[in-house]
């Protein structure tokens, strides 16, 4: 779960119980509606679809894509990446990295920072040059020098520092501060590196895990805002729907639209999902992801930036807190519909695990419901 968005879930039902025949009324869906449970993890992230079926042989296969969610998934509940999967990472990340320092460079300019060192204007010309030339997915001794000289630069440390007020990748730290072991001839993507890593969905992407002898599905079909109208009224009638909405990105915007705020597009999202006529009783599990990048970000930047009339302690559980409430708030049928929400982050994978147990009980909770057995 990298960002913002949704999963939506459909459970096996109780043996005896017959589905209806309706199907999917949008063509570009290919699926049964009755298969579906499905995820979203949308407007900074990617849309997903997920199904439970009871019978594992009615799973097809295909899997191709990073998004944290789904490449977690894969490392908890089926046996991770081979070595040469994991080498397959290697170009994906390598543009990552080289995407993250000319995003810096660029955002230099637009803010009007200068180089702590000057010579370093130069190198940053040098690196606008070498990415130009440089074939995709590699990472020559000379674009490696260009990077680590501009990295430790104070002026690029200052630009990162204002990530916020540019698009910048999550893990454009976590890549660049290893740029020596990531860079080395030998090297070989381990479990973090994949996790971090991004790159754009395009097409229909499967994963297929299994969690307490349920087998999922899931299927990543992107999520930026011109993608969400396309799966909305494939899922009426799902069991449960999980909303990824990412806390570190109070003071962050749309990538579609830099005039808006990213908390208050999930905000929007959000309302417009757990309010939909197709999931009137439909449980919903609230995921606030990146609760890691959250704790560092508001220590330095203040809520009110988000939300101006808070004020309260600029603290992470009192923010976290608040942030929560806003969506819980936004509720309007608390009679009929529960939310359960959790702070998560997506790259630690036992505390993707612990969630995943979680929703999985709410899912057979709801299957015992319909059975009439709680």
């Amino acid at each position: 779960m990298e960002g913002e968005g949704l999963f939506i879930l459909k459970a096996p039902r109780c043996k005896g119980y017959k589905e209806p025949d309706s199907q999917c009324p949008s063509s570009a869906c290919p699926f049964p509606l009755t298969l579906h449970f499905g995820t979203a993890i949308g407007i900074d992230c990617v849309l997903m679809t997920l199904s439970i079926l009871p019978d594992p042989q009615s799973l097809t296969a295909g899997y191709s894509g990073p998004t944290m969610g789904r490449v977690s998934c894969r490392i908890i509940h089926q046996d991770g990446y081979s070595p040469e999967e994991c080498l397959e990472y290697k170009a994906i990340i390598y543009g990552n990295m080289l995407q993250s320092i000319l995003a810096i460079i660029q955002a230099m300019s637009t803010l009007g920072i200068d180089y702590a060192e000057p010579s370093c204007a130069d190198t940053g010309r040098q690196l606008n040059t070498l990415a130009d030339s440089t074939e995709e997915g590699t990472m020559p001794p000379e674009l490696v020098e260009v990077i680590r000289k501009l990295w430790k630069d104070g002026g690029v440390q200052a630009c990162f520092e204002r990530a916020a007020e540019y698009q910048l990748n999550d893990s454009a730290s976590y890549y660049l501060n290893q740029l020596d072991r990531i860079t080395a001839p030998d090297y070989l993507p381990n479990e973090q590196d994949v996790l971090r890593s991004r790159v754009k969905t395009t097409g229909i992407i499967e994963t297929k895990f299994s969690v307490k002898d349920l087998n999922f599905r899931m299927f990543d079909v992107g999520g930026q805002r011109s993608e969400r109208k396309k799966w909305i009224h494939c899922f009426e009638g799902v069991t449960c729907i999980i909303f990824c909405a990412a806390l570190s990105a109070y003071d962050m915007v749309l990538v579609e639209d830099d005039e808006v705020n990213r908390m208050h597009e999930s905000l929007h999202l959000f309302n417009s999902i757990c309010n939909h006529k197709f999931f009137a009783a439909t449980s919903i599990v609230l995921f606030l992801n990146k609760k890691d990048l959250f704790e560092e970000k508001i220590k330095k930047v203040h809520l009110s930036i988000c939300f101006p009339e808070y004020d309260g302690n600029n603290s992470f559980e009192d923010a976290g807190n608040y942030i929560k409430s806003q969506f819980l708030d936004l509720n309007m049928r608390k009679d009929v519909k529960e939310i359960y929400s959790h702070m998560t982050c997506a790259t630690d994978t036992q505390n993707v695990k612990f969630v995943f147990d979680a929703v999985t009980d709410i899912i057979i909770k709801e299957n015992l419901k319909d059975c009439g057995l709680f």
